[in-house]
């Protein structure tokens, strides 16, 4: 059966009452309304709704000369007939569609001088609305074409920002996008950071870690930059939008130097480059320098307690009773071995 007539489709509705009158009239060659009626037992109403029923499926036609006599078609027929029509409509629908693509698209280039003239305008914009900022990250995020590079600063990344990235990192890359993050080394002792690293990178993202980095950037396309928000006061800090072409570019630049120096994350290794000697020498350096256990730590993106037992073991392994002489060892030892550094313990 199909849609009947009056329904949403605007067809008629074969029955089974309706077929089966159908089929006498295809084996008499003719539809007798009486013979019909006689054999399916219907009332003259009954016989008269099959018989509007047939004739509007195209079942039944009218012979020429003779309108009052109807006889069967093959369904083929009927259904040329029927949805002829409609085809001719849809037609004529699908030609409007393309002729309005057609003009619209013809704006393109107009868009795009638009948007670039208008980008020089607009170099620079400073969010202070942290759902505005999520709501454009996202919607940069799901538009995103060609390349994703972000910088995420501060070691270990929280669970339940995870959950939320990977589902957006794993449609991004479905769609073909290169994903590109670079962590700090600490970041490698998260079992939930080690969790996401390893569900994104089988689906094509690549992630390294460095000592050090500096503060979170996200670009996209290389045409638009997220930068943190400086001297916010007390509120959550906000983000500064960058769509100034050469500044983009140079932020570019300074992701791929960082990108150069950086080690690929290799979930499966055994050892944790975050407890390596190689941060273990970016502590010495930061030491060296100066700085605090405070500094250090936020610098190298772990907790002031994890430096300082990071501190505690180097200066024990160097046998030095303080952080000049901790730095003093530690060169020894780097001009011992050539100018290589050698492992410490």
């Amino acid at each position: 059966m199909f849609a009947g007539e009056g329904s949403d489709s605007g067809f008629a509705e074969l029955d089974d009452v309706s077929a089966t009158a159908y089929g006498l009239a295809v084996e008499s060659g003719r539809f007798v309304r009486e013979h019909i009626a006689e054999q399916l037992s219907l009332s003259e109403a009954e016989i008269a709704r099959v018989e509007q029923v047939l004739c509007g499926v195209r079942l039944l036609q009218s012979m020429p000369g003779n309108p009052s006599e109807l006889t069967p078609v093959t369904p083929d027929v009927a259904a040329a007939s029927l949805v002829a029509p409609a085809e001719r409509h849809i037609r004529d629908l699908q030609q409007a569609v393309t002729d309005v693509r057609a003009k619209l698209l013809a704006l393109t280039p107009l868009y795009f001088e638009g948007r670039r003239l208008r980008n020089r305008l607009e170099a620079f914009d400073i969010i202070t609305d942290v759902p505005r900022i999520q709501a454009m990250l996202n919607h940069l995020t799901q538009n995103c074409n060609s390349e994703m590079l972000t910088v995420q600063p501060g070691g270990a990344r929280p669970a339940d920002l995870l959950a939320n990235a990977r589902q957006a990192a794993l449609s991004t890359l479905a769609r073909g996008v290169r994903i590109r993050t670079i962590y700090q080394h600490t970041a490698r002792n998260d079992l939930p950071t080690r969790s996401y690293v390893r569900d994104v990178t089988h689906h094509g993202a690549e992630i390294r870690t460095a000592d050090e980095v500096i503060d979170r950037l996200i670009i996209y396309d290389r045409e638009v930059a997220f930068l943190p928000e400086r001297s916010c006061g007390e509120r959550a800090p906000g983000a500064a939008i960058v769509r100034e072409p050469t500044l983009v570019a140079f932020l570019c630049s300074v992701f791929e130097y960082l990108w150069d120096g950086a080690s690929p994350y290799v979930v499966e290794s055994q050892r944790s480059a975050a407890s390596s000697d190689e941060l273990r020498w970016s502590i010495i350096r930061l030491m060296a320098n100066g700085y605090k256990d405070e500094m250090v730590a936020r610098r190298l993106g772990m907790s002031v307690r994890t430096c300082r037992r990071h501190i505690a073991d180097i200066t024990e392994e160097l046998e030095a009773t303080s952080r000049f002489q901790a730095g003093y060892n530690a060169a020894r030892r780097e001009m011992q071995s050539g100018g290589v550094l050698p492992p410490i313990g």
